[in-house]
């Protein structure tokens, strides 16, 4: 027989708040046990509720704010509180900017055994409406009165129904209720799973994850939306390199490096979702990495070359390596377009390097921009390399804690700088770069 479910406290406690948890809960102590509460901040003394009771841990949600933090603001959302997608927005946003340093530096000390010799100043950029790609969750749910658009509510995975959005893109922010008023229109409302989101400097796109293929009147509903708003629309009945325009193709792209250089995009491709934050964040690597034009670089995880060209203007040579082809490909159009020839492109599989492989080199230097499980596996060949300098964007400071770890413990690297980017402000999500050195 299964362990009975204790019984929730019926009625409220009160606590005071000792410190914020990496995906933003104030924790107390209450009765020596400690609690996650939802809504709560450091210093603060509240009354909450409890949500669930673990063994080691209980969970609750903050009733009643007793006592509040210098630091707590008025959420600019509506539905803050409802919806997963932000959890900081009660924080002032030069507190979450602490906040997420002191997790950086966290990371690295308990689970690397590094600190940095020197901590960056956060990277920062705008606060409202810099989400530019982002997946909607879409669901017909006739007991909440019909099609529900949105991002899972927060600790669940029922759809948190939206009506607007502040931190995505102008163009689609403010239309989250009239997208749901849209799939409720659709004879195919129940088979519509998500909209994906992704916006350029001058053009945004819709793609609907259609389930099953769409009637005439449907598609002239969408066509029409898309007329009205001037966003692109596509349907996806399938897998990613499925989709296609429902009229022209969008004209995305997005520019960096003071406008020299454009990078096009489909899409569903993997691209930054803050542009802003990203064109901050490529001129901080380059300052870090510094290439010079003797310099061979190594550039693991290339994507469709966010690194790449603005590193191809100022090395002698870079090696782009990436896992994904498609990717690779639209790197070299890219890179074409440029007129730059001094980039070897390369598909490989990164989480399977191996001490030798076959993009190990000889290097200068070595930028990399691994996805959030890190680049163990690439290190041992990175070390063969003899690069100098490696710069490290992390989207997990956990596996840049490891990493990095590895990188100075066993391949003989110094952690010279590291620092956090702001690129999902109200979020817990933290963003950084690293720069390590061997004499």
């Amino acid at each position: 027989m299964g362990r009975r479910r204790r019984a929730l406290p019926e009625h409220a406690v009160e606590a005071v708040v000792d410190s914020l948890s990496p995906e933003g809960r104030g924790v107390a102590r209450v009765e020596g046990k400690t609690v996650f509460i939802d809504g709560a901040l450091p210093g603060e003394r509240v009354r909450f509720r409890y949500r669930r009771l673990h063994r080691r841990y209980d969970e609750g949600e903050v009733e009643e704010v007793l006592a509040s933090s210098p630091d707590r603001v008025e959420p600019r959302c509506i539905h803050f509180g409802v919806c997963g997608g932000c959890t900081l927005q009660h924080l002032a946003p030069e507190a979450q900017r602490r906040h997420k340093e002191a997790a950086l530096l966290e990371h690295l000390e308990r689970l690397g055994g590094v600190r940095p010799e020197e901590v960056l100043p956060p990277l920062t950029g705008p606060l409202w409406g810099y989400r530019h790609k982002a997946r909607l969750g879409v669901r017909h749910v006739p007991k909440k009165g019909g099609v529900l658009v949105g991002f899972r509510e927060k600790r669940n995975w029922r759809l948190a129904g939206l009506t607007r959005c502040e931190v995505l893109h102008r163009s689609v922010g403010g239309r989250v209720g009239a997208l749901a008023e849209l799939v409720q229109g659709l004879e195919a409302r129940e088979h519509i799973a998500q909209i994906e989101v992704a916006v350029g400097d001058e053009a945004g796109a819709l793609v609907f994850r259609n389930l099953v293929p769409l009637a005439a009147a449907d598609l002239e509903r969408l066509r029409a939306f898309g007329r009205e708003t001037g966003l692109y629309l596509y349907l996806q009945p399938a897998g990613p390199d499925s989709i296609q325009a429902l009229g022209d193709e969008a004209p995305l792209f997005y520019r960096l490096d003071g406008g020299a250089v454009t990078l096009r995009f489909r899409p569903t491709d993997f691209t930054q979702v803050n542009p802003e934050l990203n064109r901050a964040m490529v001129a901080l690597a380059l300052e870090l990495l510094a290439p010079a034009p003797e310099d061979r670089v190594l550039e693991l995880f290339c994507g469709l070359g966010n690194f790449t060209l603005p590193l191809a203007r100022r090395a002698g040579r870079v090696t782009a390596v990436e896992g994904e082809a498609a990717l690779v490909e639209r790197a070299r159009d890219n890179a074409a377009a440029h007129g730059l020839t001094n980039i070897r492109f390369q598909v490989a599989d990164l989480a399977e390097a191996g001490e030798r492989p076959p993009w190990a080199g000889p290097c200068d230097k070595v930028l990399l921009d691994p996805p959030r499980s890190g680049a163990e596996a690439a290190l041992a060949g990175i070390a063969t390399t003899g690069a100098a300098r490696i710069v490290y964007v992390s989207c997990n400071p956990a596996t840049l804690a490891r990493d990095a770890g590895i990188l100075v413990r066993e391949h003989g690297y110094r952690l010279r700088r590291a620092g956090i980017m702001d690129m999902f402000p109200h979020t817990a999500h933290v963003e950084s770069i690293a720069l390590l050195e061997r004499d």
